[in-house]
């Protein structure tokens, strides 16, 4: 009987020790694959094509993309600030660069990808000498994007600003209105329902954006001359993980000749490649 029980006790110890070593190696398993995977946040096409495009590259690498989709300008920086996600694909620098000052974060620029064509739009005026005076003029209501409308629209003639504001530029910066433009203030998202306002003569947008409202550059009353790099959209990471073997793999994904090549052959008419 005595040695009944000492064969069922053993037999126990070594069922549990096969159990435990399954749920040891299910958890090494899974911790595993969640060291191969990398998350990242994007908004809207092309930039969730960009990012889905390096996920079919990156596989070759052993590693695979989670594409994190979010519905405004605000949720991505703070997933990956929180350290939620590994990396965005969704500004470009001077945006990134407001955030971490507001939030005193420490994100970084890892990869220009693409520079998108922006400008003005208007819905009535074909020429900028029909605009009239006092006219309402659409303006993005984040800092680094009026900087660069107010840039355009002093390239254009249409204003002049303080020297050496550059990109920098807000309303305040205005110091010749010639037509005596009336400015509103707009969130990036809500720019292009702006172009519909029976009142709105120039409306301020990226390819992006003003394709909810069917229009592309080449629709544009003017484009930006001359486009600045600092402005390119492009991949975020974190201080702390932009040197991970995560970040290094993505940024070659997303700079990969498949990449390029859809920039290039789907969306030359809106964009060109940074790399």
């Amino acid at each position: 009987m005595k040695k009944f029980a000492r064969i069922v006790m053993a037999t126990g110890v070594a069922l549990l020790i096969f159990t435990g070593c399954g749920a040891q190696k299910k958890a090494n398993d899974a911790q595993s694959k969640e060291a191969r995977v990398i998350k990242v946040a994007s908004h809207m096409p092309p930039m969730t094509d960009v990012v889905e495009i390096a996920g079919e590259v990156i596989k070759e690498e052993g590693y695979e993309i989670e594409l994190v989709q979010v519905n405004d300008n605000i949720q991505y920086n703070e997933l990956l600030n929180n350290k939620e996600i590994d990396a965005n694909f969704a500004q470009h620098e001077p945006f990134m660069e407001k955030f971490n000052s507001e939030k005193d974060a420490d994100l970084v620029m890892i990869q220009k990808i693409y520079n998108a064509k922006v400008g003005f739009y208007s819905k009535e005026y074909t020429a900028i000498d029909q605009i009239p005076d006092g006219a309402q003029v659409a303006l993005p209501s984040d800092v680094s994007n009026e900087g660069r409308a107010l840039a355009i629209l002093a390239d254009q003639g249409l204003i002049k600003l303080k020297a050496g504001v550059g990109f920098d530029g807000t309303i305040k910066d205005i110091v010749e209105n010639p037509k005596q433009l009336e400015w509103l203030s707009v969130d990036l998202l809500n720019l292009a329902e702006a172009y519909n306002e029976k009142n709105v003569a120039l409306v301020y947008n990226y390819p992006t954006y003003i394709a909810k409202v069917g229009l592309t550059p080449d629709d544009a009353l003017f484009l930006e001359k001359n486009i600045d790099d600092r402005f390119a959209i492009s991949l975020v990471a974190r201080e702390d993980n932009q040197d991970s073997e995560k970040i290094k793999a993505l940024k070659k994904a997303m700079t990969s000749e498949k990449v390029r090549l859809f920039l290039v052959n789907d969306h030359s008419d809106t964009l060109l490649p940074a790399f």
